[in-house]
C-alpha cells in the first residue's frame, strides 16, 4: 500500500501503468489532454479524435501507438488524484517552446466543442502555471487555438 502511494506521488505510477514501450512524457502528455476533455464532463467522440490526431501528429505516434496511449491516459485518469506530477514531469523535460504547444493542444481540446465551460478554463489556467507558460504565450496560444477550430468570436 505505501509502495503504492509513494509511486503515485513521485510520478512513477504514470510508467507503471503504461505499456513498456510508451514514453512517460508522451503518456503525461496524453493524461492532460484527456482531463481536458472530461473535464465538462463529456468525452465525446470529436474529442478522442481530436485528442488522438494532435499525439501522432506531435509525437509522429502510429495508430495504434496512439490508441494504447489514449487507453492508458484514460485510464490513469480515472485513477488520478492530482495533476502535479504530470506537469512536473512536463516542465523539466520540455522546452518552453513545447510547453506553449502542448497549451495550444490542451486549448485545442477544451474548445472542440465549441464552448469552453467553467471547469475547463479553471483547469486550463491551473495547467498554464504549473506548466510554466506565460500568459501572454497562453493567450497567444488559445487564440491560435480558436483560429486552428474556426471559433472567430474570442
Amino acid at each position: 500500500m505505501l509502495a503504492k502511494l509513494k509511486k503515485l506521488l513521485t510520478g512513477d505510477a504514470i510508467a507503471e501503468k503504461g505499456q513498456a514501450d510508451q514514453d512517460p512524457l508522451h503518456l503525461a502528455a496524453a493524461a492532460l489532454l484527456v482531463e481536458a476533455a472530461r473535464m465538462d464532463d463529456d468525452f465525446s467522440a470529436d474529442e478522442r479524435s481530436k485528442i488522438s490526431d494532435l499525439l501522432a501528429k506531435r509525437f509522429e505516434l502510429g495508430e495504434r501507438e496512439v490508441e494504447g496511449l489514449i487507453a492508458d491516459a484514460e485510464a490513469h485518469a480515472e485513477d488520478a488524484v492530482e495533476i502535479y506530477s504530470l506537469t512536473r514531469d512536463i516542465k523539466n523535460s520540455f522546452s518552453e517552446e513545447e510547453r506553449v504547444e502542448l497549451m495550444g493542444m490542451l486549448w485545442e481540446v477544451a474548445y472542440m466543442d465549441g464552448v469552453l465551460h467553467d471547469f475547463e478554463a479553471a483547469l486550463m489556467r491551473r495547467l498554464a502555471g504549473l506548466l510554466y507558460v506565460s500568459d501572454k504565450a497562453n493567450g497567444t496560444a488559445r487564440k491560435a487555438a480558436r483560429k486552428r477550430l474556426g471559433i472567430e468570436k474570442f
